[in-house]
């Protein structure tokens, strides 16, 4: 038993309306099979808590304000997520960008990687970390994100550069595309290809993370062009998990931490609830458990406990 989570930074459920969301106009089969043919939008689930169901998936619109006042953030709504703790209530704002030190400690004491790995369980984070990246954090000109801080407080393995040839990484991009801009001399990786590798990935783990961020930085240029193509992009990559991974014995969860390119006439992050977007063994029984984005960790860990997939 095992779960897949695909994190997609910025993420809400806005309007139907075409002229501002991109979610609607964007060629999105795959998710849109899974939820009856319709756009991802909160026309399906209009509160944060409401659930919308087709014979493939669950849908809950989950909260991301997190009951704080003001736009929920980054630092803030990741690290909630992925260590159970109300990382806004307990610095008493939300926090964009990267984790201070009162939300690194959370997540070095609350990690959901952190948890996972006391209890036995085989966790990784999916994407593809370069020597470049590191060089920048020792220097002290980048700092690290909640997923890499979660993912380093379980003293887990980063997946480098070899490992994305070897197949056994995916880049935030998904295709690698962005790496290649940056100068990388790696080969481009088909969208649906680097699916079927998370898949591949899932079934050789308890746990498995992957992190897209650019849907965010689309949101905040208001970038149609940018918006749908990272979109399309994920769909065809979406296709390409649905085609590989075992759904008898894997829940896949796509979530984000807070809304964004859903709205294209704001350049702000938004109020409006995120989709919690579960398919496979278990989607009803963790579905039932996500409100906000505090209960994520707590649903992941409660379901990999109850089916035995936990060791501690």
């Amino acid at each position: 038993m095992s779960v897949l989570m695909i994190f997609i930074d910025g993420l809400g459920l806005g309007d139907d309306d075409p002229a501002k969301n991109p979610l609607v106009t964007a060629p999105m089969p795959n998710l849109r099979r899974l939820l009856g043919g319709a756009p991802l939008t909160r026309a399906l689930v209009p509160e944060p808590g409401a659930c919308y169901e087709t014979d493939q998936a669950v849908l809950v619109g989950v909260d991301s304000c997190l009951g704080v006042p003001g736009l929920p953030q980054s630092a803030t709504g990741q690290t909630t997520m992925l260590s159970g703790v109300n990382a806004a209530a307990a610095l008493g704002r939300h926090l964009s960008g990267l984790p201070t030190p009162t939300l690194v400690e959370i997540l070095r004491q609350h990690s959901l990687f952190k948890q996972l790995r006391a209890a036995g369980c085989r966790a990784t984070f999916a994407n593809l970390f370069t020597a470049e990246y590191f060089e920048a954090v020792n220097s002290g000109r980048w700092r690290h994100s909640a997923t890499t801080t979660a993912l380093l407080s379980a003293g887990l393995p980063v997946r480098m550069l070899e490992d994305f040839q070897a197949g056994s990484a995916v880049f935030h991009d998904i295709t690698g595309e962005t790496l290649r801009a940056r100068g990388y001399d790696v080969a481009l990786v088909p969208p649906a290809e680097a699916g079927r590798r998370l898949a591949r990935l899932t079934a050789e783990h308890e746990f498995t993370l992957f992190e897209h961020f650019l849907t965010d930085k689309a949101g905040h240029a208001q970038d149609w062009q940018a918006a749908g193509h990272w979109l399309s992009v994920l769909d065809a990559f979406l296709g390409g998990v649905l085609a590989e991974v075992d759904l008898d014995r894997t829940l896949l969860l796509i979530i984000s931490d807070h809304g964004n390119v859903e709205d294209l006439s704001v350049r702000t992050h938004t109020e409006n609830p995120v989709p919690a977007v579960l398919v496979g063994r278990g989607r009803r029984q963790v579905a039932a458990r996500l409100k906000s984005l505090v209960d994520v960790t707590p649903a992941i860990v409660a379901w990999l406990n109850g089916g035995g997939a936990l060791r501690g």
